[in-house]
């Protein structure tokens, strides 16, 4: 398939409209999950963790698979299953009424997850240009991230007096309608014919190294959207809706103003101008106790992780060709769900043994650690030098 040298045609926009249907659902859950496995279901913090963190590790163990899948199958199969998948798990939610079996229907719904995500990623990098494959990716994103913005915003104004049933029910509508969207895109795999011939990769060796640097990002947003909802209300806040939606606003609209950045910048630097802004996001929000050090930490966390994602992706990319590209993003993916999973589940400890403040401060020298990482990975490295290594 030949790709337009127009970045956004209509393919394109419609698998970011799939994309931004999936995740509102994924936004309404986030200041209402914690709440009701707290309020509802008796969780302690480490149950609140494991709640949270319960779609990590199907994401985990399928978005290599998926990747696979993609690049034999096709991926306009995994952006209209993934939906339909995530749909019918948070409706289920419904019928949950004890920690454990929340905890199943979460692991059940990454698989949906991974199939949507490593699909629309596939599809809108076999769409662009080469030398624009990080702007199409801060484009992309912003699907992502206005279903995280608009998503806590819409969770808080229906669950209202506790209408957790309202919640879910809402929340799966938006993924019901993200497939039916995704029947619209048309399949981006490159023609069977034109592949050349090697053996299939279950983890593709051009995204581990960006990946492990992508696991120190993720870290602190794990820890974020586990415990801010809490640590908001513990400051004397009503809820955390308008922190999500001030964190989600800025990686909008930095995504989208500059979205050219990864390009021109270089994704190497800028991957650790990002890693830079998330540590000192991280440790404002730990050290200054009070709603203006949450907003100010938060803006400045928020910075990072706009440049993070698109400039890391853009390096794994840049190391594969365009035959195993679903599998490149079902790695590296895969890479982001060990930093949510490692995430959640360690913050929950640290949660419980030095208080919320405690766990920005944690996932900031994580961050720190991330530079490190970052220094000793090249600019660009080919495919076969990746594989002799």
């Amino acid at each position: 398939m030949d790709r337009p040298e127009r970045l956004l045609t209509p393919p394109f926009v419609f698998t970011i409209v799939a994309e931004l249907g999936v995740f509102l659902t994924i936004g309404m859950l986030l200041p209402v999950l914690p709440v009701y496995a707290k309020d509802e279901l008796g969780a302690g913090s480490i149950g609140i963790g494991i709640a949270v963190a319960a779609v990590s590790p199907t994401a985990l163990l399928f978005q290599p698979l998926v990747g696979q899948l993609g690049d034999r199958r096709g991926r306009r199969l995994l952006v209209v299953s993934g939906p339909l998948v995530v749909a019918g798990t948070v409706a289920s939610y419904t019928l949950a009424s004890s920690l454990w079996a929340l905890v199943g229907l979460r692991l059940l719904g990454g698989l949906g997850e991974a199939l949507l995500y490593v699909g629309a990623a596939t599809i809108v990098t076999d769409l662009a240009p080469a030398d624009r494959r990080g702007e199409a990716m801060s484009l992309y994103s912003l699907g992502l991230w206005g279903g995280l913005a608009l998503g806590p915003v819409l969770g808080e104004a229906v669950l209202g007096d506790a209408r957790y049933d309202a919640v879910w029910l809402t929340a799966a509508a938006f993924s019901l309608a993200a497939a039916f969207v995704a029947m619209t895109i048309p399949e981006t795999r490159p023609a069977a014919g034109t592949r050349p011939a090697h053996r299939p990769r279950l983890l593709h060796p051009a995204a581990i190294r960006p990946g492990l640097v992508l696991v120190t990002t993720i870290f602190g947003f794990a820890g974020f959207n586990t415990f801010v909802a809490l640590y908001a209300r513990q400051l004397g806040l009503d809820g955390a809706g308008p922190v999500f939606f001030l964190f989600s606003g800025i990686v909008v609209a930095v995504r989208f103003f500059g979205r050219r950045l990864p390009d021109r910048l270089g994704a190497k630097r800028a991957a650790g101008s990002a890693l830079v802004l998330l540590t000192v996001g991280l440790l404002a929000i730990g050290l200054w106790n009070q709603p203006i050090g949450l907003y100010l930490g938060t803006s400045i966390f928020a910075l990072g992780a706009a440049l993070a994602f698109p400039a890391l992706m853009t390096l794994a990319i840049s190391g594969a060709d365009d035959f195993d590209r679903s599998s490149v993003v079902g790695t590296f993916s895969a890479c982001a769900d060990v930093g949510f999973a490692l995430g959640a589940l360690t913050l929950g400890g640290v949660a419980s043994l030095v208080g919320y403040d405690g766990v920005f401060l944690f996932s900031a020298g994580f961050a720190a650690f991330g530079m490190v990482v970052l220094a000793r990975l090249p600019t660009h490295v080919p495919v076969r030098a990746l594989e002799a290594a």
